[in-house]
Order: C-alpha cells, then structure tokens, then sequence
C-alpha cells in the first residue's frame, strides 16, 4: 500500500510530529511519498530581499502567488533548498532513507505553463498577465517514484516542476500531491495543512465538514475560501485518478486518518467506518498513544 502525504507550508504547521509519525509507517513496511509545501518561508525571504509577495486573483475568485522570475527563483531557494533538505535530514535523523527531490530532477513533474492568466486588478478591472511561471501538472514520472519506493527510498518532493520548454515552474504542492497519489495507484491522500478541515463558517472552528462523498463535492466547494479552494480540487483530481480517500485537516497524521478533519471519499456510500478504514491507521494510533 502507498501513502502520499502533503505537509501545507503556511504559517502555524509544525512538520516534526508528522515526520516521526511517517518514519513509523516506514519502519512498519509502509511505502509513503511526502510533498510538502513553501508559502510561508517564501513570503519571508521575499519580503526581506525586497520583492514582496504579490497574489493574483482570478475572475472566478481563485487565487495564487504571482510568480515573475524573481519571485521564481525566490521561491525555489525555498521549496527546493531549504523546506526540502530539512525535511530529508529530519526522516534521516529518524531512521528513514528520504531522498529528496524537486520535480525537475529525473523529469517528475512536467507541466504546463500558465502562459495567460486572467487577473482582477484593485479598480475591478481585468488585465491579461503574460509573464507568470506557474504551470498546470501534466505528467508524473510514476516509474521513478516506483523505482525509489522498491529500493527502499522515501521520496520527499518540492513541488517545482519542468516546463515544456524546459524552464521550472512553480506547481500547487496539493495539486501535486493529488497526481502522484493518482499516478502511484494509492488508495490515501492526507493533506495537512493550518486548519481543521473544510468549514461551513470560518469564524467557526467547530464548523467542520466532516464527510463529503465525492459526487457532493462540487456543491461544497462555495464554503472553501482562499487555499482550501486548491485542496478541493486537487481532491477532485485524485479521486477521478482513482484514489480512494482524501483527508484535509490539521493536527497529527493519526488523528486526520481517524476522520479528525473533512474526508472526502469516493464510496459512493459514505459512513462513519469510512474515516477508520485505512491500513496506516491501527500502526499510527498505537505510536500516539506511546
């Protein structure tokens, strides 16, 4: 079985008990893929080398990083550099043979770019941006996942992916963590990320949506604000690729499996025993409990 995980790179996500609970999973036979994000240290080196961050925000309401190649290369130094290779050393530290990767090494991530993008200026005006270096997944090298898994590896990839043209790209980490859930033919996703799941209010913590059947997503997707947008869809992107379960929440890789957080299922019957049914779960409730 496999298990892709993506740790969220906004502010407030402690990636360390999520690290321990994986080299646990690895250590009992588990294959696990980890993705992380890069927000957070992102805006912060922007903001102190004097390129401050910049979000566009499409006529539909979706937003993203404005990605120039300043900001591009920025960005790298972040994902791909310094989130990358703590993650890596911290798995090492634990016992756990990570290898880290961004998705231009070994062609793992091939997109394409966002050559135009529709964005809404301050004045409610629409203005074309033509000079943006985010991409769209396309393709994952599978066969190079699958490689490092069976040699033993656990892969821990930034999501920063090859152009067509060969250029990098900065990708939405949850979205990529959706298409190699989708390409390696693995029944869970677990997205953590800096809340406790999808909310039906968001002054209201306790509002959480706790399960969701796949063909109910698209009538929830007006409670997701800003980020959690992304994750719906990417969700979606996973499940039509034929994984079985998502999870979005925050807190322990543990207790998000045990359905502390939004599952978004593929079972076109959905029930409680859903959020309990992953194999990772009785290895991870026993470690929690130590």
């Amino acid at each position: 079985m496999t298990l892709v995980v993506k740790i969220g790179g906004g502010a407030g996500i402690d990636a360390t008990p999520v690290v321990e609970e994986i080299a646990h999973l690895v250590a009992e036979g588990e294959r696990v893929v980890l993705v992380h994000g890069g927000s957070q240290l992102t805006n912060e080196l922007s903001e102190r080398l004097g390129h401050p961050l910049q979000v566009l925000t499409a006529p539909n309401g979706m937003t993203s990083r404005y990605t120039d190649a300043e900001t591009l290369r920025i960005y790298a130094m972040a994902v791909a550099g310094q989130i990358n290779t703590e993650l890596v050393a911290l798995l090492q530290r634990r016992g756990v043979n990570a290898l880290g990767l961004a998705g231009v090494d070994g062609r793992l991530l091939l997109a394409r770019r966002k050559t135009a993008l529709r964005a809404v200026m301050p004045d409610g005006r629409v203005r074309v941006v033509r000079d943006d270096y985010s991409g769209q997944i396309e393709r994952v090298n599978a066969s190079l996942l699958e490689l490092l898994l069976g040699a033993g590896y656990t892969p821990v990839v930034a999501p920063l992916a090859l152009g067509l043209e060969g250029e990098r790209l900065n990708v939405d980490g949850d979205r990529v963590a959706a298409a190699i859930a989708a390409a390696l033919g693995a029944e869970t996703l677990a997205i953590l990320t800096n809340v406790p799941g999808l909310l039906r209010d968001l002054a209201d913590p306790g509002s959480v949506v706790p399960l969701i059947a796949s063909h109910e997503l698209e009538r929830y997707l007006p409670y997701a604000q800003g980020r959690m947008r992304k994750k719906l869809l990417g969700a979606q992107e996973a499940l039509a690729g034929g994984v079985r379960r998502v999870y979005i929440g925050s807190g322990s890789l543990a207790t998000l499996l045990a359905g502390q957080g939004t599952l978004i299922s593929a079972s076109p019957a959905l029930g409680e025993a859903e959020a309990v049914s992953s194999s990772c779960l009785p290895a991870l409730s026993a470690e929690v409990r130590r």
